[in-house]
């Protein structure tokens, strides 16, 4: 979970005494519903759920299963087998991923984000997405993945350095992280444009939590939308046409995305335009960190969440 980082020690203090993130009480009771969402008709349709907290789901390139994190560990669930259960994942030592994970766009690897059991710290990974030992990528952290670049060389990320968050991309192959945002605040959500020509990305930088796009060099930084909720989390569809998000309709800070609040998913195309509500649920943190579209980019894969006394 990323949170925004304030700049003395006073409001630093007083934030996080005021301001943390909503958690789950031991007592309390969480059905997770993982869900599709057809674009065109807005409807929803349940496909599993369960009495314990899951998130996130990626859509597999053949459009055959879903993956999630749950517990430190991330599940696979196809969706043509009816009544069957979801299946762990082989991530050899990575037993502490979170909701910052997804496949690349030849679906051969998976990249995930394991907390380093020295630091404690988010790190970003990759491994064949058939399951098997991770790769480190990012050597410093917190880094929490987002996108994969088209062709498949570059990871963006979202992470911590000297005090403040920022989008950052860094070669698979080898070299130094790159960094993409330099504004005070927080610059989270990194995802590529499948032609390769922008990272939109969400950021507080204007007061309220909104999405944005740059090129991917970092250069050319512009406001997409401007309006009253704190929106996170833009993905774009794979032809191109849409970007959905989330949006709080709970009163949030707005560098926060806590779970458990009212929130929409919205959808804008790429060209511009007024933002469109495709449903309510109860969610947020959890329900769509990281690229869950369908491949023929018909639907979109969701969690929301239910809480039982």
């Amino acid at each position: 979970m990323k949170r925004l980082h304030l700049f003395t020690p006073l409001i630093l203090m007083l934030w996080a005494l005021f301001s943390l993130p909503v958690f789950v009480q031991e007592s309390q009771k969480v059905i997770s519903r993982l869900e599709i969402l057809d674009i065109a008709t807005k409807e929803r349709r349940i496909v599993y759920q369960d009495n314990v907290r899951f998130e996130a789901p990626n859509w597999s390139n053949d459009g055959k299963y879903l993956l999630f994190n749950q517990s430190g560990s991330i599940y696979k669930f196809y969706l043509d087998e009816a009544g069957r259960k979801p299946e762990i994942l082989n991530t050899g030592f990575a037993d502490e991923c979170n909701n910052d994970h997804g496949i690349s766009p030849d679906g051969k690897t998976l990249a995930i984000s394991h907390h380093d059991a020295t630091s404690g710290n988010s790190i970003i990974y990759i491994l064949p997405a058939e399951g098997g030992i991770p790769e480190r990528i990012t050597e410093l952290g917190p880094s929490y993945w987002h996108g994969w670049s088209p062709d498949g060389k570059y990871l963006a990320y979202c992470a911590e350095r000297n005090g403040n968050y920022d989008v950052y991309a860094i070669p698979i192959m080898g070299g130094s992280e790159i960094r993409l945002t330099t504004t005070l605040g927080l610059d989270d959500g990194p995802d590529y444009s499948p032609d390769g020509k922008y990272i939109y990305f969400n950021s507080v930088r204007t007061g309220t939590m909104q999405i944005w796009r740059m090129h991917t060099d970092g250069s050319n930084q512009e406001q997409l939308t401007f309006d009253d909720f704190n929106d996170w989390f833009p993905h774009p569809s794979p032809d191109g046409k849409w970007i959905i998000f989330i949006s709080y309709i709970d009163d949030v800070d707005p560098g926060n995305h806590p779970p458990y609040k009212k929130v929409m998913l919205r959808l804008i195309p790429t060209s511009g335009d007024t933002p469109v509500t495709l449903t309510e649920l109860f969610g947020g943190q959890g329900t769509i960190n990281v690229p869950s579209w369908s491949p023929d980019s018909k639907s979109v894969a969701f969690v929301s969440y239910e809480l039982k006394d």
